[in-house]
């Protein structure tokens, strides 16, 4: 069978004793990154044999190991850190082997997402996990844009290279919302920034340098959403009969005040000015 074995994201020592187990009984590990799992598997004394197995070498693996699997051979995939498949390998790999008719057994453990939720403060009842957006600014906007009404609670990763970016856009196109960003998690430099998106904007912009993967969480749209664009709406009907106002920045700062996206206002403000004309 298949071992689909969740392992710790900073701290070694968060790790279950059945998770343990299964390392140091199955045949082979699967393994996203040999050296880091090498120095894991040291760490807990377990003399196991590991392969490579991530997105570069998966299709020329996958068949050895379905090889193991039809001889009666136990396998355990793991990645770098947290739980496989989420955002990470092992998704083809687990796909074809419940094709082939093998067991896939999941032992559960960490993930990046659910930790982050947990010590978030933000609403747990329900939520959306996004994780990584495209690397391209035009599907990034429009991935971001499908989600400017999600009313759950969203989780993203994000390279810290990319964070303050991603935060940008987010206030551009969702509005000034509460986020949580979480940093390092388990870690000795463990951090958790609370504030909204602009806050979160001016904290990480006096550092010279971000480190550690990141994840995001950005709360959903209210459910009151249609009442913040109505008052977002008479502020700019009050507010557009000054001619000198400047456009954009009378946008910015109506779409910050009522965490309305910025997109929304401006076509509010298009369609006042437009009524006005006729």
């Amino acid at each position: 069978m298949l071992y689909v074995v969740a392992t710790p994201i900073g701290n070694r020592d968060d790790i279950t004793l059945r998770a343990l187990r299964v390392l140091d009984n199955v045949a082979v590990i699967a393994a996203e990154d040999t050296r880091h799992t090498g120095r894991f598997l040291r760490h807990h004394s377990i003399a196991a044999k590991y392969i490579s197995y991530h997105e570069h070498n998966e299709n020329k693996r996958t068949p050895g190991l379905l090889k193991k699997l039809a001889a009666g051979e136990s396998i355990a995939l793991v990645t770098s850190a947290g739980t496989p498949s989420i955002s990470d390998p092992g998704f083809r790999l687990i796909k074809t082997v419940i094709a082939s008719g093998a067991k896939v057994i999941p032992i559960p453990g960490v993930s990046a997402a659910i930790t982050a939720l947990s010590a978030s403060g933000l609403p747990t009842d329900a939520f959306v996990f996004i994780g990584f957006l495209s690397k391209q600014r035009g599907k990034r906007i429009k991935q971001l844009k499908s989600l400017s009404g999600e009313p759950r609670t969203m989780i993203f990763y994000e390279s810290p290279n990319r964070i303050v970016k991603l935060l940008a856009l987010i206030l551009e196109l969702m509005g000034d919302r509460h986020a949580v960003l979480a940093r390092e998690m388990t870690k000795l430099h463990e951090e958790f920034l609370r504030g909204s998106i602009s806050e979160l904007q001016g904290l990480l912009g006096e550092r010279r340098q971000i480190k550690g993967e990141c994840t995001l969480l950005i709360a959903g749209n209210p459910e009151n959403g249609e009442a913040a664009l109505d008052l977002a709406r008479d502020e700019l009907i009050d507010r557009l009969a000054d001619d000198d106002k400047n456009l954009s920045e009378l946008v910015k700062e109506i779409s910050r005040k009522y965490g309305v996206s910025k997109n929304n206002v401006y076509d509010e403000a298009l369609k006042i000015k437009g009524c006005r004309r006729k």
